[in-house]
């Protein structure tokens, strides 16, 4: 099945263009057998912290989350405080996942508009594109910061109805995150499900209608 009729594709960045572990994986020697963990947590704490800021009405922008969402994991971990430092100037130039140029390069020969739709301020999401030197795939990189809001309110999912002047059926959404793809899936976009763990689907009142493993199986039903 392909997605027809589409203006653009849309991208999470972080756990969808960019492997939200790999600061931590970079510190495997001095974090131990225990730096998987401490990845995940500091992750799920750092969407914890969007949410319900969100719900509170009580807005810091996302590398103050994830600051916050830091301290934290490594207080809970026990991690030397000398080791936040260097986490942090990581989490600024993530590694891509390995097909993503490979994806990008097919959308870009098929003429389609390409973007980023992220939690991330702006300048947090160009040196990430610039420190893996992707920037120039992209026509526009949207954060979040414009409405003051995080995913997935409804608010998010309009920016880029408003930057390209077309319907939510118009824009294909790719993220790795399942409540990302309800929130844009509801809102009405051709939502991408990008499955790389083989996970199970939220139960969320709503099912993508394309899934794949990973963004390299975005050309074949673009």
């Amino acid at each position: 099945m392909k997605i027809e009729n589409i203006k653009a594709c849309v991208f999470d960045a972080y756990g969808t263009l960019f492997d939200v572990n790999s600061a931590a994986a970079k510190c495997k020697e001095k974090l131990g057998n225990r730096w998987e963990g401490f990845a995940n947590a500091w992750r799920t704490t750092q969407l914890e912290y969007t949410w319900l800021r969100s719900l509170m009405k009580k807005h810091k922008n996302f590398w103050e989350i994830t600051e916050d969402s830091l301290d934290h994991t490594m207080e809970t971990f026990k991690i030397k405080k000398e080791m936040r430092n260097e986490l942090l100037d990581l989490y600024k130039k993530l590694s891509p996942y390995p097909e993503v140029v490979e994806c990008l390069k097919g959308l870009k020969d098929k003429k389609i508009k390409i973007a980023i739709l992220s939690n991330g301020t702006p300048d947090l999401l160009r040196e990430l594109v610039e420190s893996n030197n992707i920037q120039n795939y992209f026509d526009d990189i949207l954060s979040i910061e414009s409405v003051g809001v995080y995913k997935p309110d409804s608010r998010v999912y309009e920016m880029p109805i408003k930057k390209y002047n077309c319907a939510p059926e118009n824009i294909c959404f790719m993220s790795s995150n399942t409540w990302d793809i309800s929130g844009g899936g509801v809102f009405g976009y051709n939502a991408v499900w990008v499955n790389r763990s083989n996970k199970v689907f939220d139960k969320l009142s709503y099912k993508p209608k394309f899934v794949i493993n990973d963004l390299k199986e975005l050309l074949k039903i673009i």
